[in-house]
Parts: structure tokens; C-alpha cells; sequence
């Protein structure tokens, strides 16, 4: 947050009152969860729990960071607090970290361990016209021995996902040029290269969604296409979903930039948002190489 005051004028440490959204919050998502899990499973009343959950989860949030922003502009948040919200922000991350490497770890283990074993002549007896090829696009491939996957095309590295690494390695210049000028105290060049930051985000995500749709309608790549289409939408999708979510962050950072908020000394929030981004940007690096290139 930006915490806009003097030294000397906030308390030594502010603790807020007791507060309902951590219980909004959390049954938001408890409907969310419950929704998403019983509509999948035919129940299709339950699309409305989940609907629930969504908009009870979006208002407590925009609640909550409200009053968070009221708090830091009216001057209650010290350096305590902002040491505070840098540590909880690099843990946060840290798990998302943990969260990729899931993922990336399933791939490998697919890959490297579990594919090439069910191939070996241990495995020949159980399987015996099993092909340890990666991708799985050979008939008789990894996941599907009985030919219950239908073929498909897997998805190179052209052109769609160079472009997006292109933008999204961009997009990274241009927020640190927006620091940069925050922190000069030039605020109308850093909102122009926010806006722009923010663009990049936005094109990245609709690129996203045409790769889907070229991936479902002509490659037949779909999320059922054995290991290589479970861990392709699985990486790329939460992938996607963390640069909707950063965009977001950038948005509202924006925002408040345009409302006078932030100064050159305190402006974690800002920086807080540069850093998930530079993160997912990072995520996307990895991706790229492994998923569309090896």
C-alpha cells in the first residue's frame, strides 16, 4: 500500500478491527468449490452455487481491498506494516512457485519416468503394442495402449506462443519503466506505460484464447488428448489464469495511480503487483521452452 504519511504519524503497529470478510471470503469459495464440483458431475443446478460463490467472493474482495486502501491512504500503515505486506507478498509467491513446479514436475515424471517404463520389456506382457513416444500423438501412445485417444496434432512453438513471449517479455520493460518514472516522480509518464503494461497483458490473453480455440477445432488438442494434452492445458491454462489475474493487479495499481495515490518513498502496492508480474513472466519462460519446444 502506499501509506502516504509522515514518519512518525502512524501507529507503531496497526492492528484493524475484527472483520467479517475473512468469512465472506471464505464461503465464497466454499460455494465456488462445492458448485464446480457437482456441476462437473452432472448436477447442473449446482452452476448456480457456483455463480454465487463468484460474486460473493468478487464483493468481499473489492470490499476488503478497499477498506485496505482507506487504511493506507488515511495513514495508518507504517513501516511495520508495509515489512509486513513484503513478506507476505515474497511467501505468496513462494507458493505459487511450489504451484508450477506441480506441474512441471508431473511433465517430467511423465516424460522421463513414467512413459519409458510402460514401454520397457518389463511392461511388454501387460501392453505389448505400447510406443513410449513423447508426444503422444503416435497411435497406441503413452495414455492410450487401446486407442481410446483420438489423434491429434500437438502445438509448436509457431507462431502464437512467440508472439505472447514477445509480449509478455515487453510487457515486463515497460512496467519497469513505469517504476522507474514512480519512483522520479514523474506520475503521468508512469500511468501511460501502466496502461500500456496493461494492454500487453490483455492482448496476451485473447492470443490465448484463439490458441485454444485453433487447438480445440483443428488440431482436436484437447484436455482429454492423453498426458501430453493434460499437462499442455493444465500448464498453459493456470498460466493463463495467473496473467488474468496479474493484469487485474496492474489495472487497479492504475487505477490509483490516476487518483493521485502512491508516492516515490512508499508504493509497495505497486510494487508488490511488479513483482507477481515479473514472476509470472518468468513461469512463462519455462513454459515456452519445455512445453513447446522439448
Amino acid at each position: 500500500m502506499s501509506a502516504a504519511t509522515q514518519h512518525g504519524q502512524t501507529p507503531y503497529y496497526f492492528i484493524p478491527a475484527p472483520s467479517r470478510f475473512p468469512v465472506m471470503a471464505a464461503t465464497g469459495l466454499f460455494f465456488v468449490i462445492m458448485g464446480a464440483g457437482f456441476w462437473i458431475n452432472g448436477t447442473d443446478a449446482a452452476k448456480w452455487a457456483l455463480l454465487f460463490g463468484l460474486l460473493l467472493w468478487a464483493v468481499t474482495m473489492r470490499q476488503w481491498f478497499g477498506q485496505a486502501i482507506s487504511e493506507s491512504e488515511g495513514g495508518l500503515y507504517g513501516d511495520r506494516i508495509d515489512v509486513s505486506f513484503r513478506w507476505s507478498m515474497s511467501w505468496f509467491i513462494f507458493s505459487e512457485v511450489m504451484f508450477f513446479g506441480a506441474f512441471f514436475g508431473a511433465l517430467f515424471w511423465s516424460r522421463l519416468y513414467s512413459v519409458p517404463t510402460l514401454g520397457s520389456l518389463s511392461n511388454a506382457v501387460l501392453w505389448p503394442d505400447f510406443k513410449a513416444v513423447w508426444p503422444s500423438v503416435q497411435a497406441g501412445a503413452t495414455a492410450s495402449p487401446a486407442g481410446t485417444i483420438d489423434a491429434f496434432t500437438t502445438m509448436g512453438p509457431w507462431p502464437i506462443p512467440t508472439i505472447n513471449t514477445a509480449l509478455l517479455l515487453t510487457s515486463g520493460v515497460t512496467l519497469t519503466i513505469a517504476h522507474h518514472a514512480l519512483v522520479a516522480g514523474q506520475r503521468a509518464k508512469t500511468i501511460g506505460w501502466m496502461w500500456i503494461t496493461v494492454l500487453l497483458g490483455a492482448t496476451f490473453l485473447g492470443l490465448q484464447g484463439y490458441e485454444y480455440f485453433h487447438a480445440y477445432h483443428e488440431l482436436n488438442l484437447k484436455l482429454s488428448s492423453g498426458i501430453y494434452g493434460s499437462t499442455f492445458f493444465m500448464l498453459t491454462g493456470f498460466h493463463g489464469f495467473h496473467v488474468f489475474v496479474g493484469m487485474l493487479m496492474l489495472l487497479f495499481i492504475t487505477i490509483r495511480l490516476m487518483k493521485g495515490h502512491f508516492t516515490p518513498q512508499r508504493h509497495f502496492g505497486f510494487e508488490g503487483a511488479a513483482w507477481y508480474w515479473h514472476f509470472v513472466d518468468v513461469v512463462w519462460l519455462g513454459l515456452y521452452v519445455i512445453v513447446y519446444w522439448f
